[in-house]
């Protein structure tokens, strides 16, 4: 492929300073091609072009917004063949769930943040002989920082809201899946956006991320990554008085109640442990079961899980790909060795050499789905953020000592309770100490509710009216009847 480049005031640039790393299909280990390695100085030619498109954009109505949204969302969606391919190679998951969620889920991004737009209202108050009318007005120039497991995915669910309050953009995708986000900057220029209005910048966290982060007229950031990370932004924009939304890191629990229904909820319960390779901030890596059910629920799960195939992400056939590249897998692997020095053990699945997979390359970055019993709910492997196919299994004897179990973590991003009484999992649902409550379900996502999470999870909301308020400065104008 064509090396990758910045995109800054419409074009595409390298870095100033003519470095670049490579992108790596991590499900052969082969190099895909280079991106730039940009330094501050870039982020200030992308920040320059940003404030100087600013005045234009803000100042075009909601409708014109609106209707550029709808124009990316149909870019995005007539090519949503080629952005699956280019996620599957960038990122090692199957062809079908970059086609079914990534691919998909852009285009729903943009449409939703359009159709929201339409259908907003600004409330006006009257009390005391006066009306009291909300305004919205743009932050501004805004950073925008997303990680590698769902690229455009999460870009797009940053980038349309930004868009349709008014604000202009410098974005940081991940230098280890880069290519998705090149190719939304590519349909950006085709279809005659406007020049300066989104801008991206490659390159690595500590140089182009917090270049991002300090720049003293970028006034909002937007960031998706891990907790670590997270500190480290929170700690260089508070101090500047920066809007921030940060969505962190998760452990979050799965319960299963005496009475849930196995045979309806199995398909479910491996899907949110094993979706994309258990990287989705959102899966469950602790699995909660009623000590009645517990041994029923082991052999089926396990059966279930074997189920999985996992192999080449461009096969139709495989529901399992690789992780996200050798140093993960690395560190994932850390942690199973670690579960067994804590007591625990291996159901299924283990190290690579352990439990290889076949016909795939050997510089892949594959590990087979794992399974993990033995463990106490308060054990690292039980507490710590894996992000991987890594899932362990604990007995509780009553509803609270599972919700004990569930919050016995520093994180609250999401969980889910699965039982066959809506209203029992309901009430214990509103006793975790999370942002986001399945019950019954997972990833079940309707957009307009909010999306974030409590504790080490992060900090703020998005979605629907909550990335409108994230994206916008508000201001209460009081006009006093004559």
């Amino acid at each position: 492929m064509e090396p990758l480049l910045n995109f800054i005031d419409g074009t595409f640039v390298p870095a100033e300073g003519g470095e670049t790393l490579n992108t790596v299909n991590p499900a052969t280990g082969e190099v895909i091609t280079t991106l730039p390695r940009s330094k501050a100085s870039d982020v200030n030619a992308a920040t320059r072009a940003a404030l100087n498109a600013a005045p234009a954009w803000s100042a075009t109505t909601m409708d014109e917004r609106i209707r550029w949204l709808d124009t990316i969302a149909q870019a995005l969606e007539d090519d949503a063949e080629t952005v699956a391919r280019l996620e599957s190679m960038d990122t090692g998951k199957p062809i079908g769930l970059a086609r079914n969620v990534d691919a998909a889920r852009s285009v729903a991004n943009f449409r939703f943040f359009a159709s929201h737009g339409r259908q907003h209202t600004e409330p006006t108050f009257a009390d005391h002989g006066a009306v009291n009318h909300v305004h919205r007005s743009p932050v501004g120039c805004v950073g925008l920082i997303t990680p590698w497991n769902l690229p455009l995915y999460l870009l797009t669910w940053k980038v349309a809201p930004a868009l349709l309050m008014g604000n202009t953009i410098v974005a940081k995708p991940s230098e280890l899946t880069p290519m998705t986000a090149n190719h939304l900057a590519s349909v950006m220029q085709r279809i005659g956006f406007p020049k300066g209005v989104f801008n991206l910048v490659h390159g690595l966290g500590p140089e182009v991320g917090q270049a991002i982060v300090e720049h003293p007229e970028i006034r909002g950031i937007s960031f998706t990554g891990g907790t670590s990370t997270g500190r480290i932004v929170a700690a260089s924009a508070a101090p500047m008085f920066k809007k921030m939304s940060l969505e962190l890191g998760g452990k979050n629990a799965t319960v299963v109640l005496e009475d849930a229904p196995l045979d309806d909820i199995m398909d479910g319960l491996v899907r949110a442990s094993f979706t994309n390779s258990g990287q989705v901030c959102l899966c469950g890596s602790r699995i909660l079961v009623h000590a009645s059910l517990y041994e029923t629920f082991k052999h089926r799960f396990i059966r279930a899980v074997e189920h999985l195939i996992v192999g080449d992400p461009s096969l139709e056939s495989t529901t399992m790909g690789s992780v996200i590249s050798k140093a993960h897998q690395e560190k994932v692997e850390s942690y199973i060795r670690l579960a067994r020095e804590e007591g625990g053990r291996i159901l299924t699945g283990g190290v690579a050499n352990e439990a290889p997979v076949e016909h795939v390359s050997p510089e892949g970055a594959f590990l087979r789905p794992t399974v993990i019993e033995g463990l106490s709910h308060t054990s690292r492997t039980a507490t710590e953020e894996i992000f991987g196919p890594v899932v362990t299994l604990h007995v509780f004897h009553d509803d609270d000592e599972a919700v004990m179990m569930a919050n016995a973590t520093e994180y609250g991003l999401a969980g889910s309770v699965w039982c066959n009484d809506g209203e029992r999992g309901h009430a214990l649902a509103q006793r975790l100490d999370t942002g986001i409550v399945w019950v019954n379900t997972w990833l079940n996502r309707d957009l307009r509710t909010p999306f974030g999470g409590v504790k080490q999870s992060g900090v703020g909301r998005e979605g629907g009216a909550w990335s409108l308020n994230f994206f916008s400065e508000v201001t209460n104008i009081c006009v006093q009847d004559p």
